[in-house]
C-alpha cells in the first residue's frame, strides 16, 4: 500500500513538472486572442474537475463500487455543465449580434 502511495506521489509530480509547460501555453494563447482571464479560469477548473472525476471514478470501479462510480460520472458531468453556463450565454450573444 505504501508503495502504491508513493508512486502515486512520483507520478502526481512528475505530471505538474510536465503540465507547468502547457499551462503557460495555454494562458499565452488565451491572452494573445484577447479572450477574457475569467475564461481562462473557468477551462482550466473545468479540466481540474474532468481528472478528479476520473481518478474518483475509477477507485469506484476499482473498489467494486460501480452505482457510486455512476453517480460520481454525473456529478461531474453536472459540475462542468454549470461551469459552462457562461461562457454558453456569451457564445449565444455573439451569435445574437451577427443575427
Amino acid at each position: 500500500m505504501m508503495i502504491a502511495l508513493g508512486v502515486c506521489a512520483a507520478v502526481t509530480a512528475g505530471f505538474m513538472l510536465f503540465i507547468e509547460p502547457v499551462i503557460s501555453e495555454v494562458q499565452e494563447i488565451f491572452t494573445s486572442s484577447g479572450i477574457p482571464d475569467s475564461y481562462m479560469s473557468i477551462v482550466f477548473k473545468a479540466a481540474a474537475i474532468s481528472f478528479i472525476t476520473h481518478i474518483t471514478c475509477e477507485i469506484c470501479a476499482d473498489s467494486g463500487e460501480g452505482a457510486i462510480a455512476s453517480a460520481a460520472e454525473l456529478w461531474g458531468r453536472g459540475a462542468l455543465a454549470f461551469m459552462s453556463l457562461p461562457i454558453i450565454r456569451s457564445l449565444l450573444e455573439k451569435i445574437n449580434e451577427m443575427l
